[in-house]
C-alpha cells in the first residue's frame, strides 16, 4: 500500500462561515474524515504547514511547501496538497520548478465549495487526487480537479463556480478520473487498487522523457517579478515606474505578440521596454490570448522584439507558468546567457515550442 503525505494549506475546501465570509478553519485531519472512503486506499500522513486562503499564498509559502515535501520526500510514495483555487494555478507551477523531475507524483487539489457543504466537490476532488498519487505511474506535479489531472505547468483557473474550474492550455490533460479509474491519454484503463499495466503516455515536444532516479530540489526564488497587462492607452512610462521594485517584467501583448508604437501621451514603447532589458532587467514577452501562444515574428508591430538581448519569448506557456519560472531562473542566476539557458529548457510539460 502506498504511503501518501496529505499536505493542507488551507482554501476553500477547508472553508467555512463566521459571519465575515468564508474562510480556512478545518484542519487536514477534518478533511481526511469527512472522507472515509478513503481508508484502505493508501497510508496517510498529514501535515499542516498553514492554513490560509490562496488570495493570501505567496513565493515564501511556496518555497515552505517545497520544503515540506523536501524533508519527507524519502519517507512517501507520492504528496497531494490541499489548496485554494484562486491561485492553485501558480503554486502549481512554482512547485514544477522548485521540485523538478519527480517519479514520485506531487497533486494539488481543491474544491470550490467548502468540505461541509452539501453540494460539495471537495469529497471526489480529494478522493481521487489519493487515486492518482497512488498510481504507479503517476510522477511530477500535476493538478487533478473535476476529474481532470493536469500537468502543474498548464493549468489556468477558467470558472469561478462550476466544479470544473481548471482548464488545460495548449496541452493534453494528462489523465481523466472516473470514480476510482485513471484514464491515462493514450493509455488503458487502470483501476484503484489494481497493478497498473504498461501502457503508452501521451509524449509531446518538449517532455523530457524518462524517470529521474531522484528530484532536483531548489531553494531560491526571485520574486521581483510582476505581470504587466496591455491595454488601449496605457503609457510606455509605466516601466520606469516598475523599476525600482522589480527586476522582470512578463509583459501580456496583443494577439501574436502585437506591442504598440506610442502610448497615450505618443511615448515609445520600443525606447522604454528596450531601455529596461538594456538596464540589465528581464522582459518576457507572452500573449493576454489564452491559447495557441506567442510569435513575435508575424506582425511588424512585435517583430522588432524578436532577438533584442534581454527580452524572453513565452511561447505557449501560461503566464502562471512563466510568472514562476522567471522567479526560479532569476534566484538561479543573473548572468543572462545562463538565465536564457534555465528559461527555455522544458520542464514538466511547461513549452512544446523551439526557440
Amino acid at each position: 500500500m502506498k504511503h501518501i503525505l496529505l499536505i493542507a494549506t488551507g482554501g476553500t475546501i477547508a472553508s467555512s462561515e463566521d459571519g465575515n465570509g468564508l474562510s480556512p478553519a478545518l484542519t487536514g485531519e477534518q478533511l481526511a474524515r469527512s472522507v472515509p472512503e478513503i481508508e484502505g486506499l493508501c497510508e496517510l500522513d498529514i501535515v499542516q504547514p498553514m492554513n490560509i486562503d490562496s488570495t493570501n499564498m505567496r513565493p515564501a509559502e511556496w518555497l515552505r511547501i517545497a520544503e515540506v515535501i523536501r524533508e519527507n520526500y524519502d519517507a512517501h510514495d507520492g504528496f497531494v496538497v490541499l489548496h485554494g483555487t484562486d491561485t492553485m494555478s501558480y503554486t502549481a507551477a512554482a512547485l514544477s520548478y522548485l521540485v523538478q523531475d519527480s517519479p514520485k507524483p506531487i497533486v494539488l487539489t481543491g474544491s470550490q465549495q467548502p468540505m461541509g457543504n452539501p453540494f460539495t466537490d471537495a469529497k471526489i476532488n480529494l478522493y481521487q487526487s489519493l487515486v492518482y498519487a497512488a498510481s504507479d505511474r503517476s510522477r511530477d506535479v500535476s493538478i487533478v480537479f473535476g476529474g481532470y489531472a493536469i500537468a502543474g505547468t498548464r493549468a489556468r483557473k477558467q470558472r469561478t463556480m462550476s466544479f470544473n474550474a481548471f482548464n488545460s492550455i495548449n496541452y493534453p490533460v494528462l489523465a481523466y478520473l472516473r470514480q476510482d479509474k485513471i484514464i491515462r491519454s493514450g493509455s488503458v484503463t487502470v483501476s484503484a487498487g489494481l497493478p497498473e499495466k504498461d501502457c503508452t503516455e501521451f509524449a509531446a515536444a518538449g517532455d523530457l522523457g524518462g524517470t529521474a532516479s531522484a528530484p532536483r530540489f531548489y531553494t531560491e526564488l526571485n520574486s521581483r517579478v510582476c505581470a504587466l497587462k496591455l491595454t488601449p492607452g496605457l503609457t510606455p512610462d509605466i516601466f520606469r515606474l516598475l523599476k525600482p521594485d522589480y527586476d522582470a517584467v512578463i509583459l501580456e501583448t496583443f494577439g501574436m505578440g502585437g506591442v504598440p508604437e506610442q502610448g497615450a501621451d505618443g511615448a515609445s514603447y520600443r525606447e522604454a521596454i528596450f531601455d529596461w532589458v538594456d538596464s540589465g532587467r528581464t522582459a518576457v514577452m507572452t500573449t493576454q490570448v489564452p491559447e495557441e501562444g506567442l510569435d513575435l515574428g508575424v506582425y511588424e508591430v512585435g517583430r522588432a522584439y524578436a532577438e533584442h538581448p534581454g527580452i524572453l519569448k513565452g511561447g505557449d506557456m501560461t503566464t502562471e507558468a512563466l510568472v514562476a519560472k522567471t522567479m526560479w531562473a532569476l534566484g538561479q542566476t543573473r548572468d543572462a546567457d545562463e538565465l536564457q539557458r534555465l528559461f527555455y529548457r522544458p520542464i514538466n510539460h511547461d513549452r512544446v515550442d523551439q526557440w
